[in-house]
């Protein structure tokens, strides 16, 4: 028997260091040298600072920014650790609210978003990314017309020319890889920081 428990021991020892400990740091040192900037975390920097993440989205709040889709991240409830409650973007806990199209707490949650955005001036199709969260919850990115359609009232909370405002959108949407992979998107937090570049 010991014949046979030796062999499985010591292939279990080597494929254990192997795969988990040789081929996660060969991968680790491989991406650190190609490519440095995103193996640190897409860190974002204002002023020598780490002020975020390409990609990870963040909770902007005041009219006077531009503000990401919404988040279903949530974290324990301080007052019953058996509860959550919501967090938005909440990195501890990456993950979609998994709530399906005919899920009643989903529908009401779109219907008060959308009464929110028609109460603040939104006319038109409301694009879907400006009622629903992403699947990760963190998503940076929303859809340059999610975008545009803020302009107006960051324009006028900061007392800028609207136009200009939308330019701006514009200059920092990014059009689908190879042309067709993915969506036209803009990163809410580097035009947040082209907008304070403005005043």
């Amino acid at each position: 028997m010991l014949a046979h428990v030796r062999p499985a021991i010591v292939l279990l020892a080597l494929f254990t260091l192997l795969t988990g400990l040789a081929y996660p740091l060969a991968m680790t040192g491989v991406a650190a040298v190609l490519f440095p900037r995103q193996a640190g975390g897409s860190l974002i920097l204002r002023d020598g600072k780490v002020v975020g993440s390409a990609l990870i989205g963040q909770n902007f709040v005041s009219t006077k920014y531009f503000h990401s889709r919404p988040s279903a991240t949530s974290a324990p409830d301080p007052k019953d650790p058996s509860k959550t409650i919501d967090a938005p973007y909440n990195a501890d806990s990456s993950g979609g609210s998994n709530l399906g199209p005919t899920s009643k707490a989903l529908i009401d949650r779109v219907k008060a978003g959308v009464e929110a955005k028609r109460a603040e001036g939104w006319t038109g199709p409301l694009p879907a990314d400006a009622l629903t969260a992403s699947a990760s919850g963190l998503d940076p990115d929303i859809s340059p017309e999610n975008a545009l359609l803020q302009a107006p009232e960051v324009a006028r909370a900061r007392g800028l020319d609207a136009g200009e405002v939308r330019q701006l959108v514009l200059a920092q949407a990014r059009n689908p890889w190879m042309g067709f992979f993915g969506e036209s998107r803009v990163n809410v937090l580097k035009l947040n920081l082209a907008l304070d570049q403005m005043e």
